[in-house]
């Protein structure tokens, strides 16, 4: 059936591990960088989309480093340094407010169980606020001077995150896969899980328990109504990539 055909595929990619993945803590928008390990799934996840045959009309990446160097060593491995790439904060990481830094006990200790467990398993709650004067807030970092105020958060629910990236995805991305172009985007965990929600049509419920592995890369192959026909991780025949 023509609907069934293959459009396009669109692969959706966790930046490799941080720093603070590795430690356990609450990151959100905090600008942290890759760890070592982190760099090397970033290398791998290269390394497959090249053996995999891939290659990419334009990527879509964050404004967090993290992110952006990902893309960047998979650019270098597939040796696409001339690719199109947008850079978009609505591609941050959902914020996590004041618990941002916090290792999982010490936000425990300090807001108690309930509110950590809430904002974790509810798409609807949001973690503790930030203050409006705190340095972590966007509103206060250079690098967002030119986005209105009032649409930079002091936290975020999963729900918010998805209704912040949802005009990107409507007017800039989703034209783009319509015209068959193959897409990367470099993005963060809850972040592409509200893509996913909006792919797969998942409920929130679906979206907050689905699991997205850093440095994997995850295909879609969408029809010509943009609908998956199916969704897989990337591997190479021996599945040397993943080992580390």
């Amino acid at each position: 059936m023509p609907g069934n055909q293959v459009l396009t595929r669109l692969v959706l990619l966790r930046h490799g591990q941080s720093i603070w993945n590795h430690e356990g803590r609450f990151t959100g928008w905090s600008d942290v960088a890759l760890s070592a390990r982190g760099e090397t799934e970033a290398k791998q996840a290269g390394n497959i989309l090249k053996q995999c045959g891939f290659t990419f009309d334009a990527c879509f990446t964050s404004e967090l480093k993290r992110a952006q160097h990902t893309l960047a060593l998979i650019q270098s491995v597939m040796q696409l340094d001339q690719l199109k790439i947008y850079q978009d904060w609505r591609l941050n990481e959902r914020h996590y407010g004041a618990l941002e830094g916090l290792r999982r006990l010490e936000a425990v200790r300090k807001f108690g169980i309930w509110p950590i467990l809430d904002c974790q398993l509810r798409s609807h709650a949001t973690p503790p606020l930030l203050a409006a004067g705190d340095p972590r807030a966007p509103a206060n970092q250079a690098r967002y001077a030119s986005i209105e105020h009032t649409s930079l958060p002091l936290a975020e629910s999963l729900l918010q995150t998805l209704n912040r990236v949802q005009p990107l995805w409507q007017d800039i991305i989703l034209p783009e896969i319509r015209q068959g172009k193959q897409l990367l985007i470099v993005s963060h965990k809850n972040l592409l899980k509200t893509l996913a929600m909006q792919l797969e049509e998942l409920t929130s419920w679906q979206a907050i328990r689905l699991h997205i592995a850093t440095g994997k890369p995850l295909c879609y192959d969408l029809n010509n109504q943009l609908k998956p026909i199916r969704r897989y991780y990337l591997t190479t025949p021996d599945n040397q990539s993943f080992r580390t």
